[in-house]
């Protein structure tokens, strides 16, 4: 059940070069990464924000807010996020970290500070809308890690099972996420009788 006063941001953009097209549109079973993302934010959160470049035209079934900036980098997409949302926390989660819990989010959420982050950090992220000024500023500097945006707010790490957090760079990666989906979702095969 989604959480009240809790946005979610679906970061759908990026350059994707090693992968070689958009990520957002690649499918994990039934569903493009986008779609996933999306449905999971939707159980974690009573407002969902997709963040993008409108430029890239990609065919999305939900509305993407543009993120009104010249450079690609996920804190554009956090920040125009932040600005767009309607409650103090968000939770920022980029389509290619499709294995994430509804309850991870949650927990991300709780911890929240100024931020809140995994162990392998920066994103899957919480952020509270307080630190908008912070970003802004190192967005207009064009100081554009994530990471580094961190290091100048109060931040929480949330241990999280590391399988929700494989990171799809590659079509190989997605094919083993893949693989590795039907393994746990089929049952063992053992010869009883």
């Amino acid at each position: 059940m989604a959480r009240r006063g809790l946005t979610g941001i679906v970061l759908v953009g990026g350059a994707s070069s090693r992968f070689g097209s958009p990520k957002a549109l690649a499918r994990l079973g039934e569903e493009t990464l986008a779609e996933r993302a999306w449905r999971i934010v939707g159980l974690a959160c009573d407002e969902r924000i997709a963040v993008g470049k409108a430029a890239d035209e990609l065919p999305l079934p939900f509305p993407l807010l543009d993120d009104g900036a010249e450079v690609r980098a996920p804190l554009t997409g956090i920040v125009a996020g932040l600005r767009a949302a309607s409650n103090d926390v968000s939770v920022v989660v980029p389509v290619d970290v499709p294995e994430l819990s509804p309850e991870l989010l949650w927990a991300l959420a709780d911890a929240c500070a100024d931020a809140a982050v995994t162990q392998t950090g920066p994103l899957p992220a919480a952020f509270d809308k307080g630190v908008l000024p912070v970003l802004e500023r190192r967005l207009a500097a064009g100081e554009l890690a994530v990471r580094g945006a961190l290091d100048e707010l109060e931040v929480r790490v949330v241990e999280a099972d590391p399988d929700q957090l494989a990171n799809i760079n590659t079509p190989g990666d997605l094919r083993r996420l893949a693989e590795g989906s039907r393994r746990r979702l089929t049952p063992p095969t053992q010869g009883w009788v």
